[in-house]
């Protein structure tokens, strides 16, 4: 068993459409009808957030509340052993009543744990439930997954697998009281197996409308990119793949799968993710296919010009989280590091122009009108290219 972290959203998802599909909610109501009378829920300018808007992560609610801080705090709080355990949902209210939303909700684009955690605190309570015996009632039992909880039985214990930071240090296991509904699920390969073929249609399920209904509510990401409920839906060359990637202190994992191409793919890791252990490139290769090897032309610079380009820049590939880019010349040879990442060579194409060969990413070294280099750019084969500035 693997803590699947974020993937979680997608189960949430489907519960809103389940009950949704009931009668029980509707898309369009406010999540405050489905809290104590007490908590004031953030409005901007008289339009609340929706239930749907919290599933497409349109909610304009930031990725976690400003209350949010563990016992042991550190730079990155997912990095922490095990950092949603002492946040109570006293904590989560009173964040709710104290927040201004920046922008109207269902028109801009935010990634938010806080947004899921508080959709799966809201139906649960409007089933009258714990998350978990709601996530049991409407997914686990309907579709037969046997190994698919929070609270870990002593089988299920005895099967979970150890999780591991960067370091290859084992971690604990995440506890989630409050905000369950974005990151507390684990599950096995198994399980998530039978969800895809689900997702796929291979497999017959009262849940089939509903699973074909968390692709067909969408809003837009960056990049010309699309939210589903839950899913991210990416497309290349013809070819559709809603996925979703997730971790914790211990676990990386991804589950895909393309309609046209009827093909699914997941990836679990017990080791958090690094450039080395991209499970979202793995899990997307596994669908698209592996391209053949090809050598990239590169040139010959000396290693004068490289010391140009060394220093730290930051910038912010995901809104609100700052990451910074360590540019070294050792010898002859460049190379670059990002926060939390492993060093990696870049080799170089043009003059400002670099390509990794055991990272699947190109840099561009942006110059000022004085021939100075304060910038770069980050080209990731997944995802939209972002702009670090030079900091020392």
């Amino acid at each position: 068993m693997f803590e699947i972290g974020s993937i979680t959203k997608v189960m949430t998802a489907l519960i809103l459409v389940d009950m949704v599909e009931g009668g029980e909610v509707a898309m369009a109501d406010p999540v405050a009808k489905y809290l104590p009378a007490a908590v004031k829920v953030p409005e901007y300018q008289g339009k609340p957030i929706t239930l749907l808007d919290l599933a497409t992560y349109t909610s304009s609610l930031p990725n976690m509340p400003d209350n949010f801080v563990p016992k042991d705090q550190l730079d990155h709080w997912a990095a922490l052993p095990n950092p949603f355990a002492d946040y109570t949902v006293e904590k989560l209210y009173v964040f709710l009543s104290g927040y201004e939303l920046k922008y109207p909700p269902g028109t801009h684009y935010e990634y938010s744990n806080l947004g899921f955690g508080l959709l799966g605190h809201a139906l649960a309570r409007r089933a009258g439930k714990s998350y978990e015996a709601l996530l049991m009632e409407r997914i686990c039992e309907p579709l037969g997954l046997r190994s698919t909880r929070i609270t870990l039985t002593e089988d299920m214990r005895s099967r979970m697998a150890q999780g591991h930071n960067e370091r290859l240090e084992p971690t604990p296991l995440w506890d989630n009281p409050t905000l369950a509904g974005a990151v507390a699920v684990r599950s096995t390969a198994n399980d998530l197996t039978v969800f895809l073929e689900a997702c796929l249609g291979r497999r017959q399920t009262p849940l089939q409308p509903a699973l074909r209904s968390l692709l067909e509510n969408r809003r837009p990401r960056e990049c010309g990119r699309e939210a589903g409920l839950g899913w991210f839906i990416s497309h290349d060359h013809g070819d559709e793949i809603a996925w979703k990637d997730g971790d914790t202190g211990g676990f990386a994992t991804f589950m895909a799968f393309s309609s046209p191409a009827r093909q699914g793919a997941i990836v679990l890791s017990n080791v958090i993710r690094t450039p080395a252990r991209n499970v979202n490139h793995l899990g997307m290769r596994l669908i698209k296919g592996f391209p053949p090897l090809r050598q990239r032309p590169q040139i010959t610079l000396s290693p004068e010009v490289f010391v140009t380009y060394t220093g730290t820049f930051a910038g912010s590939p995901v809104l609100g989280i700052t990451v910074r880019v360590a540019v070294r010349v050792r010898g002859s040879r460049l190379f670059v590091q990002a926060t939390g990442e492993d060093e990696f060579e870049v080799f170089p194409k043009t003059e400002t122009g670099f390509f990794g060969r055991d990272v699947d990413a190109q840099i561009t070294f942006v110059k000022d009108a004085d021939g100075k280099v304060n910038s770069l750019v980050v080209h990731p084969e997944e995802g939209c290219d972002w702009r670090a500035q030079r900091v020392r």
